[in-house]
Formats: C-alpha cells, sequence, structure tokens
C-alpha cells in the first residue's frame, strides 16, 4: 500500500507485515526508511520485553494486563569480590606435570579456591537492580508496542474503555536517564520494586544489607563497590527514571536526584529529540539490505538495533547480556566477559555494518588491563614481555574461576589481536595499529612462541585445548589442537603483514612457525583425513564449539579450493555429529562456515531455525533451546529437579547480523567476495554502503540471479581485491574515464575519497 504526499519531500511509504511472531513492521520510503517493529502484550516475562539501551544502561519493557513493567539493568553494577587470582602454582610447567601423569588430584590443588572471608563470592559477578512497575488501572488493557528502530523510541498502546491511547519511552543515549510520556487520560500507580525482592537472601548470604528506599526510589550498597541508586519521578503526564552512583546511600539518591532534576528541566519531548538525533546519526552509517527472507531482514534490522544498545561508544565494553539484566536471577555466568567466542560474536556486526568506533570501548578496556595480562604472562611462563587473557573475567581482568581449560587457552588472546588486527583492516588507521594492535600481538604471539616446541623438524604445541571440549576433564587436552593453531597462523600471517606495513622488521621465529607448523591436526588414514581436535581426537559427539573448523571461519587461514577434498570430509563429519547439543550462539556461526564453503542455502536454512529454535516468543536471544525436538541443551532440570531459569545471552543475535552480512559479502584470504552466501532462489537481494577491507564502502544488486554494477567508495586509498562477480572483463569507470580488467579476482587502486563504478562487458 502506497501513501505519497509530493508536497512533502514526495516521500513515498511502503508498509510490510512481516510473517513473524509479533508482525514486526517495516516501513520503508525512497528519502527516508522507518523501520517499526511491533509486539503484542502480554508480554509475560522479562526477556521477552522489548528493549531500550545506551550501552551503559538498558531496560526490557513488558507485561500485561493493566501492568506495565520496566525491567532496569546496568552493564557496569558489579561485585568486584572474589575470583581466582594467577598464582605461580598455575605455571605451565605445572600444569603440564600434572596433566603428562594424569595427576588429577594436583591439578585441583592447582586451581583450589583460595581461602575467602566468609561473605565473599566465589566470583564477582554483574548484579540485577530491580524493576519499576506501573500499574495503569483496571479499566486499561495493554494491547502492543511498537519499537522505531530508526528514532529509538517505543510507542505502548493501551486501550482505556472504548478508546485507544498512547504512551511513549525513550533513553537518553548519553546519560542514566529514560524518559516516559504518559496519555492523557491515564493515571498509573508507580511502584519500584527492587531485585532484593528476589535475591535478597543470596545476597544476604555475602554480607550485603537490604535496599534503603526514599521518596521515589532507592539505593543498593555493595560491600566494596559504591551504592547505586535508582530513583523516579512523575509529574502529570511526564515519567522519568535515573540510576547513578555514589560513596554512600546518601550520595548515590543525590546522583539519580540531580539527573532526574535535569531531565525534568529539559522535557520528554527534548529527550526523545535528542535520542532521535543519535539514532539518526547511527543509521546513517549502517549500510541498508535488501533481503527477500522476511526473518532475515528482521533479524538483521533489529540485530542492528540491539547492537547500537550494547556496544555505544559512550557505553560499556559488552558482556554476556550488556545492560539487559534481569531482576529476578543473578545473571547467568555472571554476564561477565567471555573471550572464547562470547565478547568476539558481540562485536562481530561493527566491521561490515561500518560502525568501528563501537569496537573501541573494549579495545580502551583491554588496554587497561596489560599490566594484569604481562602479570599472567609471566607467572605462566616466566617471561616478562607476554600478554596472556584467561577465557571469563570480569571488567578488572579478574579471572572468574578454576575452570583449568579456559585458564591455558590461549586462542581467547590471539582472538582478540586478531580483531584488533582486522580493526586496522577496515580503518587503515595506522596510529591504531603501531600503538594498540602491534604491541598487543607480539605479546600474544611471545606466549604462544615459548609454548611450541620443535620435534622432528617439525613445530608443534604439546599441550593445547580446543575450547570447552571435554570440559574440564583429565582428557580435555592434547598436542596441536587444531583451534590453537588456526590461531598461532592468523597471528602470525598478522604480524608479518603489520612488520611490513610498519616498515619494522619481522621476528624470525614468525617465518618459522608460518613454515613448519601445521595449519591443522589432520586425522584418518592418507587420502581420508579429516580436520580434528587434536592429535587422534576427532570430533566425537555433537559439540556447541565448532573450534577444530576455526581455521575456515573466523580465523580464515584455510584454502578452501586448496583444502577441498578435507574441508568436505570435515563438514561432513561435523554434520554427521549433528547439533543435538548446540546452544544458540553456535548455530549462526554455523551458518558462517556454511557461507564460507559455498553452501548458500545451509546458511539461510540454520539462520531460520535459530530465530525458530532459539529466541523466545518476544525475540529475547536465548543460550538454550525455546522448545524440545532439536538440541539438548537446556533442556531438562537441575540437580534438585526444578526447570531451568531462561537464559539470555545477546552474543548470538550479533551473530545472526554478522552472518547475515557474510552472505552478502566477506573476505577470504584477502578477497572481498559478493553473493556466496545467498541462495540462487533469491531474486532480488542487495546492499548499499557496506564495508569491508581496506576500507572500502561497496553497493551491490544481484537480480535474477545476474550481480548489477556495482559503486565501490574509498574512504583511505588503496587497492581492493575483488572476486569477479561476472568472470569475463569487467569495465572500470571513474570520473569520465574507463578502463578494462579480467581475472579470477580483479585488484583496483582507488584514492582516498574517489567512487568508481563496475559493470560486466557485454560486447
Amino acid at each position: 500500500v502506497f501513501q505519497g504526499d509530493t508536497r512533502k519531500s514526495k516521500l513515498q511509504y511502503l508498509t510490510v507485515h512481516l510473517k513473524c511472531p509479533f508482525v514486526p513492521r517495516l516501513i520503508f520510503g525512497e528519502m527516508d526508511m522507518s523501520r517499526v517493529f511491533e509486539w503484542e502484550f502480554p508480554l509475560p516475562r522479562t526477556h521477552t520485553g522489548m528493549l531500550l539501551a545506551n550501552g551503559t544502561m538498558g531496560v526490557m519493557v513488558w507485561g500485561e494486563k493493566q501492568w506495565l513493567r520496566i525491567t532496569i539493568g546496568r552493564a557496569d553494577f558489579w561485585d568486584h569480590r572474589g575470583g581466582l587470582p594467577w598464582t605461580e602454582k598455575q605455571s605451565y610447567e605445572n600444569i603440564r606435570g600434572c596433566l603428562e601423569r594424569s595427576d588429577e588430584e594436583g591439578l585441583q590443588r592447582l586451581f583450589e579456591e583460595t581461602e575467602r572471608e566468609e561473605g565473599v563470592p566465589r566470583r564477582p559477578s554483574v548484579l540485577p537492580i530491580g524493576r519499576i512497575d506501573l500499574d495503569l488501572g483496571k479499566s486499561v488493557q495493554l494491547i502492543s508496542g511498537e519499537l522505531d528502530i530508526d528514532a529509538g523510541a517505543l510507542a505502548i498502546r493501551v486501550r482505556q474503555g472504548a478508546k485507544k491511547r498512547v504512551m511513549r519511552l525513550a533513553m537518553d543515549m548519553e546519560q542514566s536517564v529514560l524518559g516516559l510520556r504518559l496519555p492523557a487520560g491515564v493515571d498509573p500507580r508507580v511502584e519500584g520494586v527492587p531485585a532484593w525482592k528476589y535475591v535478597g537472601e543470596h545476597l544476604a548470604s555475602m554480607d550485603f544489607e537490604p535496599p534503603e528506599y526514599f521518596d521515589g526510589g532507592w539505593t543498593q550498597m555493595r560491600p566494596v563497590d559504591p551504592h547505586l541508586g535508582v530513583g523516579y519521578w512523575r509529574e502529570e503526564r511526564a515519567l522519568f527514571v535515573a540510576t547513578g552512583y555514589g560513596n554512600s546511600a546518601q550520595a548515590a539518591a543525590q546522583s539519580v536526584e540531580v539527573a532526574l532534576v535535569d531531565a525534568r528541566r529539559e522535557g520528554f519531548g527534548a529527550l526523545r529529540k535528542r535520542a532521535r538525533r543519535w539514532w539518526r546519526d547511527y543509521w546513517v552509517e549502517v549500510p541498508a539490505l535488501d533481503l527477500p527472507n522476511e526473518r532475515l531482514a528482521f533479524l538483521y534490522h533489529y540485530g542492528m538495533y540491539k547492537f547500537a544498545g550494547l556496544t555505544s561508544p559512550q557505553g560499556i565494553a559488552a558482556t554476556l547480556q550488556g545492560a539487559w539484566v534481569e531482576e529476578y536471577q543473578m545473571p547467568p555466568w555472571s554476564n561477565d566477559y567471555h573471550f572464547n567466542i562470547n565478547v568476539q560474536m558481540c562485536y562481530w556486526p561493527a566491521y561490515h555494518g561500518n560502525r568501528l568506533e563501537h569496537l573501541r570501548p573494549l579495545f580502551d578496556l583491554i588496554e587497561s588491563w596489560k599490566p594484569v595480562l604481562r602479570h599472567n604472562a609471566k607467572v605462566f611462563l616466566g617471561i616478562d614481555d607476554g600478554l596472556m587473557l584467561p577465557h571469563a573475567v570480569d571488567d578488572r581482568c579478574t579471572c572468574m574461576g578454576g575452570f583449568w581449560t579456559g585458564a591455558v587457552d590461549h586462542g581467547c588472546t590471539a582472538w582478540v589481536a586478531q580483531m584488533m588486527y582486522r580493526y586496522y583492516r577496515y580503518t587503515l588507521d595506522e596510529r591504531f595499529l603501531a600503538e594498540r594492535a602491534y604491541p598487543f600481538m607480539i605479546g600474544a604471539m611471545r606466549v604462544y612462541e615459548e609454548m611450541l616446541e620443535e620435534r622432528d623438524g617439525v613445530l608443534t604445541l604439546p599441550v593445547s585445548v580446543s575450547p570447552e571440549y571435554r570440559g574440564a576433564g583429565m582428557d580435555a587436552w592434547g598436542a596441536n589442537a587444531s583451534f590453537q593453531l588456526a590461531c598461532i597462523h592468523r597471528l602470525c600471517d598478522d604480524l608479518i603483514a603489520t612488520a611490513g606495513i610498519l616498515g619494522a622488521r619481522p621476528r624470525a621465529i614468525w617465518r618459522k612457525i608460518r613454515d613448519e607448523l601445521p595449519l591443522a591436526c589432520l586425522h584418518g588414514s592418507e587420502g581420508a583425513e579429516q580436520i580434528a581436535l587434536w592429535r587422534d581426537t576427532e570430533l566425537e559427539e555433537s559439540h556447541r564449539h565448532h573450534s577444530h573448523l576455526a581455521g575456515i571461519a573466523p580465523f580464515d587461514i584455510i584454502d578452501i579450493d586448496a583444502w577441498r577434498d578435507i574441508v568436505e570430509r570435515s563438514l561432513a563429519h561435523w554434520v554427521k555429529t549433528g547439533p543435538g547439543l548446540w546452544s544458540g550462539w553456535c548455530v549462526p556461526w554455523a551458518s558462517i562456515i556454511h557461507t564460507r564453503v559455498g553452501n548458500a542455502e545451509a546458511a539461510e536454512l540454520w539462520l531460520e531455525i535459530w530465530e525458530r529454535l532459539f529466541t523466545n516468543e518476544g525475540h529475547g536471544t536465548l543460550h538454550d533451546v525455546h522448545f524440545s525436538g532439536f538440541s539438548l541443551m537446556g533442556k531438562g532440570a537441575l540437580t534438585d529437579g526444578t526447570p531451568r531459569d531462561e537464559i539470555m545471552q545477546i552474543e548470538a543475535g550479533m551473530s545472526c547480523v554478522a552472518a547475515i552480512q557474510e552472505m552478502l559479502l566477506y573476505v577470504s584470504q584477502g578477497v572481498t567476495r559478493l553473493f556466496a552466501g545467498a541462495p540462487a532462489r533469491w531474486t532480488r537481494v542487495g546492499f548499499e554502503r557496506m564495508r569491508t577491507e581496506g576500507a572500502f564502502l561497496i553497493s551491490a544488486r544481484r537480480t535474477g540471479g545476474l550481480v548489477e554494477p556495482i559503486t565501490v567508495e574509498s574512504l583511505a586509498g588503496g587497492v581492493l581485491h575483488l572476486a569477479n562477480p561476472w568472470r569475463g572483463k569487467v569495465a572500470v569507470r571513474r570520473d569520465n574515464m574507463s578502463e578494462r580488467m579480467e581475472g579470477t579476482v580483479i585488484a583496483i587502486a582507488m584514492q582516498k575519497g574517489e567512487q568508481i563504478r563496475l559493470a560486466p562487458v557485454t560486447s
């Protein structure tokens, strides 16, 4: 249905009702694009709620009947006590000795908890905050919520008798303040519900004291960290909610009172206008995708919206849940930083999504950890110039517990190094490369250099793990884990390339590693080899971490064509083991692997399965399956017989965004490839201004199986290596000049700010 008004910028709007749960609604325009997604009440649980966030504070809006509930979270609300310090006893020599002697008791002693005072938790954790409940009155019924992702605004529609009314919500994108505009005639009763109501007994056992209430809010003390204040202010048709910190209950209360006074002075309209400007600036840089698959279109657009709320450059580095922390339980896995894939997935959309600045809070946080990372390498290997990052830490890099395989999984450090170098490749920011990335990469490689040994003229990694395979058992290790080999080679190639860029001399050991260390650990007889977990251990069962295939994606150190037979056998075995023990975040990773090997139909299918199986009725992204019949992950009860609580983790949704981006454009072996993961039955698919390596923005469309002329813009100058989408000769037009190129890969030199057009030569 088109509706146009030529007097108003000749805008035309197309409304498309998608065939998805809660009927998300897209509205496209010639000069503007407004996307409004709709949820229908009841939304009966916290994680079914609609999301608003600014990278630090987040809310989930849910409820039923007359009750509108706003759950409040903060990504920086930590109890910093607990954790496991890394000491000399957890050295590589000691750990290796216990493993080679099969000394399980000795290994357990190395990672046993240090003595804790009574009331001190085992590990740090982000804490739940609570929620604000609005009793709208018995005559009012919640109908639906409409989230305008272009403006970051939420409209709640209610029925009051025969009338329909709307209340509006917006999050301040720079301050920890939420604004709400009430409709005329609706006079809600507002109640604060601290998380203490649900987890108070647990918190009290850890030396927390109950919240202190003040008029319009409460404060929550922490035993060693500043107090948190939560305040709300209601006047006529405006309601504001704010959070803040202080060194005492009084100071915390004052911090939110000041924020509320400022919000009151400004007014809801001004807050919403500022938020709209922030979101306008955000979306203008995000690539526009034209996807014929309605489910994937929703996953991409809603996913990029959540990405902004999770990773805002003004906010906190993304954790497992970001700021969307439930009030009814302690967050699973402490809502910490997991560096064996979870943090990385949270940030994958930044690269092709043209929002590289969202990575900076993470890089800044890791930079602040360098003294700890050096200490870890020192006690682990006795070196002064290494950097070592455990797989799970809090925001101060405190190791979360005694999971020995996670502690020695140096792939976590190498993976962060890969993120940093990839940031350079997409920005060409040489200052970042020289001052941040290169030193970190060198420090990460120093640890591997010390662990590698030469045997019979071949380098080997004698003790290595594949993330979470066999848990923390005595058999959860082996020589030359394929995951670690992929990490090492990715790091090695990037170091050699960086040395060349910066005019530095690469270390001789890097070339030796590149030439003598296997790319992967192979298992099987000659002519029937496939990629193994580690030496003499193939994938024995369904496993959520596709680590042994990381050389395909994300580390891209395996040339698919050269390794075609091995890759096909490895994937056949992987498919045979099935998804029976997969969790939510590993499904989009599988989609990416299928894109990389040219299996576009499977790439699409896995994302559709994820949307159906690993999201709840409110599109909340789940770690465990939403229903039985596909995977056993999360089904069943806990040891005491109680059902498992719903676990929301955000990284899977972000990984889905990245998987969709890669279906249309990805980089392998330095070459940008178009539409490799877009199924042939997609008759029309395209994208505008998607970022690729070399700081290029590409716009392309495929119609009826044929790629139309392509536009490329260079942000920094350089050479674009593009897989020829037409196979034949290509016309390259720049300004009034044109040249012809041919080959399976074309290399196009461009100047900074230059824009060119590529088209097939038809005659």
